[in-house]
């Protein structure tokens, strides 16, 4: 079977409902263009596709160039109203875009002056909070008078409380750095096996305190890697922290060091803890964010370790990947460029 011809392209073709705009130019009557209506089917029943405009032609309802300037009047008018369309549609894009932009700027200014604020609280807690360390060292030691046993525990206990809101300062006035682009990393030449080890050997106590096996696995011919020494050991406290936090009792968090090809060390941290459910992978990075926001939520923290991982991490042209499966564990790696020739 032969494919159909498709009929030529003409100006008519492109105008809609032509016979309604003769009639109302008066170029044509109702009963003309019923008659031209009722021939053009006629034509097409046989085989013979017709147009209206020619069927009027045939049936001398209207002149060749009375049709055409009808035509060329119709596209005009429907070119010009493409044209204010296309204007109103420009103008309201341009309009949204704009409103856009304010918002984000709006987005930004305000990030701005979180960090700032979280910047300033930040520094300004230092000040007392060193003078609390300093008398709370002071009377531990006795420095100030004798202490009973009872009164060196609160002090200890006091003391203790201290470490970790100092710790918790420091936490946030790196958040500030790395929110407005600051976080500096001081790139060296790093002993990975060293900090690994140490981070390990720093957890250990917290770990048996809970009845996690803590352990590293960590290859003999890894080479030095290039990094922030502070801040990758942080990173990895950090993660085995979060580690032995969200496995139970019984449970392992193990650290691996291993080289891959000649210029990467692959650094991990697995657990066999609770597991992040899929669709909450990315909100593990939010700063202040917890998955169990809920007030009587079983873990503690402030949600700023995995942000300032992920940030550092990133800090030092490498990516941080997490695998986990919801009530099996996870795993966070990131790679880090070796320092060929060193081990």
């Amino acid at each position: 079977m032969m494919s159909q011809i498709p009929p030529k392209l003409t100006p008519e073709m492109l105008v809609p409902r032509m016979g309604e705009y003769l009639i109302q130019k008066g170029l044509i009557t109702a009963e003309g263009l019923q008659k031209a209506l009722d021939y053009q089917l006629d034509q097409t029943s046989k085989g013979n596709a017709l147009l209206l405009g020619q069927a009027l032609i045939d049936l001398d309802v209207i002149e060749r160039v009375e049709l055409d300037q009808a035509v060329t009047e119709q596209i005009l008018q429907l070119r010009s109203a493409l044209q204010a369309a296309n204007r109103t549609l420009e103008r309201r894009v341009e309009e949204r875009t704009a409103e856009l932009q304010k918002a984000l700027e709006r987005v930004s200014e305000l990030s701005q002056l979180k960090a700032n604020f979280i910047s300033n609280i930040s520094h300004e807690l230092r000040t007392p909070l060193t003078h609390i360390k300093g008398y709370i060292e002071l009377l531990i030691t006795e420095s100030l008078g004798p202490a009973t046993d009872e009164q060196k525990h609160a002090l200890q206990v006091c003391q203790q409380s201290g470490n970790r809101l100092e710790t918790l300062i420091e936490d946030l006035i790196m958040v500030s750095l790395a929110s407005r682009g600051e976080l500096s990393i001081k790139q060296e030449n790093v002993d990975i096996r060293r900090i690994a080890n140490l981070a390990v050997k720093s957890s250990m106590s917290k770990a048996g305190d809970r009845g996690v096996n803590l352990q590293t696995v960590v290859d003999e011919e890894v080479p030095f890697v290039q990094a922030d020494s502070q801040k990758i050991a942080w990173v990895l406290h950090q993660l085995i922290d979060n580690g032995i936090k969200f496995t139970s009792s019984e449970g392992s968090v193990v650290v691996s060091v291993k080289r891959e090809g000649e210029n990467l060390v692959v650094v991990s941290v697995t657990d066999t803890g609770i597991g992040i459910p899929t669709n909450l992978l990315n909100d593990i990075f939010e700063p202040f964010h917890q998955l169990d926001s809920s007030s009587t939520r079983r873990y503690g923290g402030t949600g700023l370790g995995l942000s300032l991982v992920r940030q550092i991490v990133e800090a030092h042209g490498s990516m941080l990947d997490v695998q986990s499966v919801e009530g099996r564990g996870s795993t966070f790696k990131f790679p880090l460029l070796a320092v060929v020739g060193t081990k």
